[in-house]
This record gives structure tokens, C-alpha cells and sequence, in this order.
């Protein structure tokens, strides 16, 4: 019976030790990495290019992201699905939803976004709940201020809800309460 109970034991560490989250990833393309594209890293990654699910601090030239992932991802180029943190880059362009900060010269979110975006070009495709500041700053739903030579929120009527919300498409200033 102590057999089989440690061979049991045995085979849950080495399956545990399998689906473990991975501490650190190096790679230079997500196929040319110490830990494949699947696996989560909880830690550090530097990479070329990197696409790993994480809740890491990574840095690298192209910084990808599935699924849920979270941290501070420093970078030319970051793209993924949802994210929560801190993304520095050239360019930001995530699928999903993002929360947090976003500073890069263009900034693009495809599902909601709540936080601060500070770029030269700020899309937010759904619903953007926060502050937008740059040069070209558009919402398609506006819960919040973007400060900007263009500003424009799909969901802001021109100017007939005032003082809740601003206009449509305004310079400098808009606003949606």
C-alpha cells in the first residue's frame, strides 16, 4: 500500500510540476523559446518576440499575450487579447479588454478599456472608461475625458446633454458623465 501511495504522490508532483507556471522565458521567436506558447509565465520575459500568457514584467522587441494576462510589458511592438497593467511601446493593439496604462505613439484596444491611454493616436473600439490623451483620440463609447487636437465619442449627441456630455467630435477638450 506505501508503494502505491508514493508512486501515486510521485505522479501528481511530476504532473503538477508539468502544468506548473513557468518563473522566466527567453526566446527569440515564441517557437525558438525555453517554454512554448501555452505555457503561463509568472516572472520575467525577455524575448525578440515573445507570446506567452503571463503575469510577468517583459521586455522584448514584439511583446505578444493570449488570453488573460497581466504585469508591466515594455516594448516596439505589444499585441494581445485581454490585458490588466502597465504596456509601454511603440505601438499597443490588443483584441480584448485591457485595464490600466497604455503609452505608446498609437494605442488600440478592440474590447473595452478602463484606465489612461497617452499616445499620439488613441482607439478605444468599444467602451472606454478613463482618461484619453493625445493628438487623435476616438471612443465609441466615452465614460470619461479625452484631452487632444481631435476628439471624438460616438455616444456624445452634439452638444444637446451638456453638462454630462460634450459633442461627438471636439478639439481639445471632450467629456461623457
Amino acid at each position: 500500500m506505501k508503494k502505491h501511495l508514493f508512486s501515486l504522490s510521485v505522479f501528481i508532483a511530476a504532473v503538477s510540476m508539468v502544468h506548473a507556471d513557468e518563473p522566466i522565458q527567453l526566446s527569440l521567436v515564441p517557437d525558438i523559446a525555453i517554454f512554448p506558447r501555452t505555457e503561463t509565465i509568472q516572472g520575467f520575459s525577455l524575448g525578440v518576440w515573445s507570446e506567452n500568457p503571463q503575469t510577468s514584467f517583459t521586455v522584448g522587441v514584439i511583446n505578444g499575450s493570449k488570453g488573460d494576462s497581466s504585469g508591466l510589458t515594455a516594448g516596439i511592438v505589444n499585441y494581445g487579447e485581454n490585458y490588466q497593467g502597465v504596456q509601454w511601446a511603440l505601438v499597443n493593439v490588443y483584441s480584448g479588454n485591457v485595464l490600466g496604462w497604455q503609452a505608446s505613439t498609437m494605442n488600440m484596444v478592440g474590447g473595452d478599456f478602463q484606465g489612461f491611454q497617452s499616445g499620439i493616436v488613441n482607439l478605444g473600439h468599444q467602451e472606454v472608461t478613463g482618461v484619453q490623451l493625445g493628438l487623435f483620440n476616438y471612443a465609441e463609447k466615452l465614460h470619461g475625458i479625452q484631452l487632444g487636437v481631435v476628439n471624438i465619442a460616438d455616444n456624445n449627441p452634439w452638444f444637446t446633454e451638456a453638462p454630462n456630455k460634450l459633442a461627438t467630435g471636439f478639439p481639445v477638450l471632450n467629456w461623457s458623465f
